[in-house]
């Protein structure tokens, strides 16, 4: 089990975990809460419900990471269309205000949904009874298997632009694994590359 993830019984997995493992995985999720922000909170004497019905920003994250974690729906980089063949300015200016439409009144329920996966991992981590060797055998319901996968590809997706990854270099010969051991993002090319194929075992386990 040590580092795979296994089912078990009532649709969830189960996985071993180390000291080191397990202070890493708390670590990054307290940072991509922190990436992502605490949300807007009523102030005192506001009403509750019309923080339900507040409009989002309309214009995506300066910072790359987060653009990344929350892109344009219409024409932008990854976007749902996609940007190859950008069309006359009309027609781009169309997509930019069909994207500011949806991000306004989506990314506030896309941020609280990724804060609240992030915080199921740091949850399940803490709930964890250490072994006297200080790791732990980690086991999530269904439930929670969904928040860690979601969880870890945002997580890879935050590490993937700050190391400014390309599709390329994510193959098996990619330059990531040809990295030398002085090269400073070795540390968390090592965390990228970990937390992708945690991800994918993850994902083996809850297939049918």
């Amino acid at each position: 089990m040590a580092g795979h993830f296994e089912a078990t019984p009532g649709g969830g997995a189960a996985v071993a975990l180390d000291e080191v493992e397990i202070s890493i995985l708390r670590s990054l999720a307290v940072q991509l809460l922190e990436l992502i922000g605490p949300g807007d909170q009523p102030a005192d004497g506001e009403d509750p419900l019309a923080a339900l019905f507040a409009e989002g920003p309309s214009k995506p994250p300066t910072d790359p990471a987060l653009a990344r974690l929350f892109p344009d729906a219409y024409g932008g980089p990854g976007g749902s269309e996609g940007s190859a063949g950008a069309g006359k300015p009309e027609e781009e200016q169309e997509l930019r205000e069909r994207s500011a439409e949806f991000r306004r009144f989506t990314e506030m329920d896309l941020r609280t949904g990724k804060r609240d996966d992030a915080l199921a991992v740091v949850r399940t981590l803490d709930a964890l009874s250490p072994a006297p060797d200080g790791g732990a055998v980690l086991t999530l319901t269904g439930e929670e298997c969904l928040s860690w996968l979601r969880s870890l590809n945002d997580l890879r997706l935050t590490i993937g632009t700050r190391l400014e990854v390309s599709d390329e270099d994510q193959g098996e010969e990619g330059s990531l694994y040809r990295l030398p051991d002085s090269d400073p993002r070795k540390p968390m090319v090592m965390a990228y590359l970990w937390l992708g194929a945690l991800q994918e075992s993850l994902v083996e386990t809850l297939m049918p």
